[in-house]
Protein backbone atom coordinates (compact mmCIF):
# COMPACT_ATOMS: atom_id res chain seq x y z
CA UNK A 1 0.00 0.00 0.00
CA UNK A 2 1.11 3.37 -0.61
CA UNK A 3 -0.12 4.82 2.50
CA UNK A 4 0.70 3.07 5.83
CA UNK A 5 -1.63 3.08 8.92
CA UNK A 6 0.75 5.13 10.78
CA UNK A 7 0.84 7.77 8.11
CA UNK A 8 -2.79 7.45 7.92
CA UNK A 9 -3.35 8.12 11.86
CA UNK A 10 -1.05 10.91 11.47
CA UNK A 11 -2.83 12.80 8.51
CA UNK A 12 -6.23 12.37 10.33
CA UNK A 13 -4.60 13.30 13.93
CA UNK A 14 -5.73 10.11 15.53
CA UNK A 15 -3.61 9.08 18.19
CA UNK A 16 -5.32 6.06 19.28
CA UNK A 17 -5.11 1.94 17.79
CA UNK A 18 -8.86 1.18 17.79
CA UNK A 19 -9.62 1.97 14.31
CA UNK A 20 -6.52 0.95 12.74
CA UNK A 21 -7.82 -2.38 11.10
CA UNK A 22 -10.76 0.20 9.80
CA UNK A 23 -8.19 2.77 8.93
CA UNK A 24 -5.97 -0.23 7.13
CA UNK A 25 -9.21 -1.12 5.11
CA UNK A 26 -9.99 1.94 3.87
CA UNK A 27 -6.67 2.89 2.60
CA UNK A 28 -7.04 -0.14 0.60
CA UNK A 29 -10.30 1.24 -0.58
CA UNK A 30 -9.29 4.47 -0.96
CA UNK A 31 -5.96 3.90 -3.34
CA UNK A 32 -8.33 1.07 -5.15
CA UNK A 33 -11.05 4.23 -6.32
CA UNK A 34 -7.56 6.18 -7.17
CA UNK A 35 -6.30 3.76 -9.52
CA UNK A 36 -10.29 3.31 -10.91
CA UNK A 37 -10.23 7.50 -10.98
CA UNK A 38 -6.37 7.64 -12.39
CA UNK A 39 -7.27 3.97 -14.68
CA UNK A 40 -4.23 2.84 -13.67
CA UNK A 41 -4.20 -0.74 -13.17
CA UNK A 42 -0.60 -1.42 -11.91
CA UNK A 43 -0.04 -0.68 -8.38
CA UNK A 44 3.66 0.27 -8.84
CA UNK A 45 3.04 2.52 -11.31
CA UNK A 46 0.53 4.18 -9.48
CA UNK A 47 2.39 4.61 -6.45
CA UNK A 48 5.46 5.61 -8.65
CA UNK A 49 3.25 9.22 -9.64
CA UNK A 50 3.61 12.30 -8.20
CA UNK A 51 0.43 13.26 -5.72
CA UNK A 52 -1.08 9.63 -5.80
CA UNK A 53 0.11 9.34 -2.02
CA UNK A 54 -2.20 12.34 -1.37
CA UNK A 55 -5.03 11.72 -2.81
CA UNK A 56 -5.19 8.35 -1.48
CA UNK A 57 -4.96 10.09 1.88
CA UNK A 58 -7.58 12.11 0.94
CA UNK A 59 -9.75 9.42 -0.21
CA UNK A 60 -9.28 7.24 2.79
CA UNK A 61 -9.86 10.17 5.14
CA UNK A 62 -12.88 11.01 3.36
CA UNK A 63 -13.99 7.51 3.74
CA UNK A 64 -13.36 7.71 7.36
CA UNK A 65 -15.02 11.10 8.38
CA UNK A 66 -17.78 10.39 6.38
CA UNK A 67 -18.83 6.99 7.11
CA UNK A 68 -22.04 7.08 7.71
CA UNK A 69 -23.10 9.74 5.04
CA UNK A 70 -20.26 9.16 2.57
CA UNK A 71 -21.02 10.85 -1.24
CA UNK A 72 -19.01 8.97 -3.27
CA UNK A 73 -20.08 10.76 -6.36
CA UNK A 74 -18.00 13.81 -4.92
CA UNK A 75 -15.37 11.99 -3.71
CA UNK A 76 -14.61 10.96 -7.43
CA UNK A 77 -14.91 14.63 -8.83
CA UNK A 78 -12.64 15.60 -6.11
CA UNK A 79 -10.68 12.75 -7.19
CA UNK A 80 -10.49 13.53 -10.18
CA UNK A 81 -9.01 16.71 -9.65
CA UNK A 82 -5.98 15.67 -7.64
CA UNK A 83 -5.72 13.39 -9.99
CA UNK A 84 -5.95 15.05 -13.00
CA UNK A 85 -2.12 15.20 -13.71
CA UNK A 86 -1.23 11.36 -13.81
CA UNK A 87 -5.04 10.49 -15.55
CA UNK A 88 -4.58 8.23 -18.27
CA UNK A 89 -7.48 9.40 -21.33
CA UNK A 90 -10.41 6.92 -21.77
CA UNK A 91 -11.32 5.17 -24.47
Amino acid sequence: MIVTVKEMKNYLRVDFDDDDVLLSDLIEQGQQICMDVARITDEDEFEDLQGTKIAVQYAAAYLYEHREEADHHQLVLDLRSLLFGVRKPGF
